[in-house]
């Protein structure tokens, strides 16, 4: 048995609900495909499929073992794509994380332009302000932002994160406007947590050489940056939250700047990705195109410093 061979056809009968389109699809003979199911499940000694006369359903050991052999043909198709003239055109499944409000505002908005460049690419784009693991989930790469860490995983620099003060005109009407970060004390402030860690993010301001950090009270803490500007503006409290996610508000008039002569420390954003995929081709134009980018946003645009990717990965994903 090609064990290769095998693996692309059990993914395509669990693709395809069944073993005729399968087959069909694979231009390969019902039996054939019949046989090679039957002859990795003995090679596997496990049941991969459930079959009925009207179905076929993928098991439990079927459903993790499908997640697995994704990974190693992509990886087989990757190696080859290295070696090849498809590195000048990127093909295939594409699995890609981003955080809800980048993903939202910036990354879907540009990918018309993504895929008239690569038409071949298939992306699948998870939004979520949790921090995947790319490795346990199958996730070829994602764009953080925040601090990172020594790990094995390889990060590019591609932007920053600039942030702003913030409240709704009611919650002003009826606490007022402070006038410097100590007065936050006795303000309600919304605040953020860490949805690895539920760790609670102190804020912080600098104006000149005075610098002031510091956790503040509020009636809601949140992990989702979507809901958490929906709380600044049903008047919740005061909140902080990157600029280019706040400009429709503010220009709508649902949200006014606070403090605007102090600012919040920016937050560098990376794409991040596993060490064996820097050869991927799918991988390697994404991430050119995520720099170019955002290196065109006035406020995500990275300062002429070097953009070296290195292995590192993201303690915290905004």
């Amino acid at each position: 048995m090609n064990k290769l061979q095998a693996m692309e056809v059990f993914v395509q009968v669990v693709d395809a609900g069944g073993f005729t389109r399968a087959a069909e699809h694979l231009q390969l003979p019902k039996a054939t495909v019949s046989t090679l199911i039957q002859s990795l499940e003995t090679a596997l000694s496990v049941k991969l499929l459930h079959r009925t006369t009207r179905q076929v359903s993928v098991t439990a050991d079927g459903a993790a073992y499908y997640e697995r052999c994704l990974r190693i043909l992509s990886d087989v198709r990757e190696a080859e794509e290295s070696l090849s003239r498809t590195r000048l055109s990127p093909s295939g499944r594409l699995r890609v994380d981003a955080p809800t409000g980048l993903a939202s505002l910036v990354l879907i908005p540009a990918l018309p332009e993504f895929f008239q460049r690569y038409p071949d690419i298939q992306l699948e784009l998870g939004c979520s302000d949790r921090t995947v693991d790319l490795i346990e989930e199958g996730v070829d790469c994602a764009v953080r932002g925040g601090a990172l860490a020594d790990s094995s995983l390889i990060a590019r620099r591609v932007g920053i994160l600039e942030f702003i003060t913030c409240a709704a005109p009611s919650y002003l009407d009826s606490f007022g406007r402070p006038g410097h970060p100590e007065e936050l004390k006795r303000h309600r402030c919304v605040n953020y947590f860490s949805s690895r860690t539920g760790k609670i993010f102190d804020w912080d301001f600098a104006r000149g050489n005075e610098r002031v950090q510091l956790p503040l009270p509020g009636l809601i803490a949140l992990n989702d940056s979507n809901a958490y500007t929906a709380a600044g503006i049903a008047g919740l409290g005061i909140v902080q939250m990157p600029q280019f996610m706040l400009e429709p508000m503010l220009r709508a008039g649902t949200l006014e700047q606070i403090l605007a002569d102090w600012q919040s420390d920016p937050l560098p954003i990376h794409v991040v990705y596993p060490q064996n995929r820097h050869l991927s081709a799918k991988v390697r134009v994404f991430v050119e195109w995520v720099a170019e980018l955002f290196s065109n946003h006035p406020g995500m645009r990275l300062p002429k410093l070097a953009q070296a990717a290195r292995p590192l990965t993201a303690e915290l994903a905004l």
